[in-house]
């Protein structure tokens, strides 16, 4: 089981809701109309009529689709969610703890201060939990995206009040091997790292370099697209972390990384997986 970045099944459950959520997103061909998926914890995905999720979720789904749009494509506050849906599960798994323990105020977490504001008052709105609203918010942030995979969604995570560990994220100036290490011992394979760093094509930067506060990843930051591999092998990406230069050469990850060049349906489905 991994402890994902995006990691939309984790937590202690015995019946659990799974969703792709139809119509969040404004572009074509990307979700079944007909439903969603309800799962129980040992059984594969069924479709099941949409009317078996709560309907709270497809309220707050149609919410957060609107703060997500921006000027061609997804903005700050997706980009936002989509990095507070990491930060909330690497450490000690998807617990809501970055919202419910004070973990926002860190400084490795600059940058998330948007989403922490508003998802709260969204949980607070809705009755929701804190875990499972971090995780849909990321979903939706990524569906919400030109060329994003719909996301299945789980609900059933147990809130928690304690703060994880500091300085336990992955460093922005990590080796390869130190970085490919610590998701390998959370039970990722390279080509669950090379899809999940990809997740950098709708990343803008503020605190690494504050000489160049607001550079992005890639040159299309709004879309959810493969260009971020390609250009950051050639060198062409308006910024690039040193992390990602590391892990782009590391032995195991440098292979499936190039095989996402140029291949949105292989990245997706990777994503997706990891």
């Amino acid at each position: 089981m991994h402890v994902s970045a995006l990691l939309l099944l984790l937590g202690t459950y015995s019946l659990v809701h799974a969703l792709t959520v139809p119509g969040t997103s404004p572009w074509p061909d990307k979700h079944l109309e007909s439903g969603l998926r309800i799962a129980k914890r040992s059984v594969p995905y069924e479709i099941a009529p949409r009317a078996l999720c709560p309907q709270v979720w497809w309220t707050i789904a149609t919410e957060l689709k609107l703060s997500f749009l921006g000027v061609g494509g997804c903005n700050n506050l997706a980009r936002q969610a989509i990095r507070a849906a990491f930060h909330d599960c690497f450490v000690d798994g998807c617990n809501g703890s970055l919202m419910l323990s004070g973990e926002c105020d860190r400084s490795e977490n600059n940058g998330l201060e948007d989403i922490c504001a508003q998802l709260p008052t969204v949980r607070a709105k809705y009755g929701v939990g804190m875990a499972d609203l971090i995780q849909f918010a990321g979903a939706i942030a990524v569906e919400v995206c030109p060329l994003g995979p719909p996301m299945p969604f789980y609900a059933g995570r147990k809130d928690s009040t304690t703060p994880s560990t500091p300085g336990q994220l992955p460093s922005v100036t990590g080796s390869g091997d130190q970085l490919f290490n610590m998701f390998k011992a959370k039970g990722f394979t390279a080509t669950d790292l090379a899809a999940l760093i990809g997740a950098h094509t709708t990343s803008e930067q503020f605190f690494v370099n504050k000489a160049k506060a607001g550079a992005a990843q890639d040159t299309t930051p709004n879309v959810w697209d493969v260009a971020y591999y390609g250009q950051m092998l050639a060198g062409t990406a308006p910024f690039t972390f040193e992390s990602d230069k590391n892990l782009a050469a590391q032995n195991d990850v440098k292979g499936p990384f190039k095989g996402f060049v140029g291949n949105q349906v292989a990245w997706n489905g990777a994503f997706v997986v990891a």
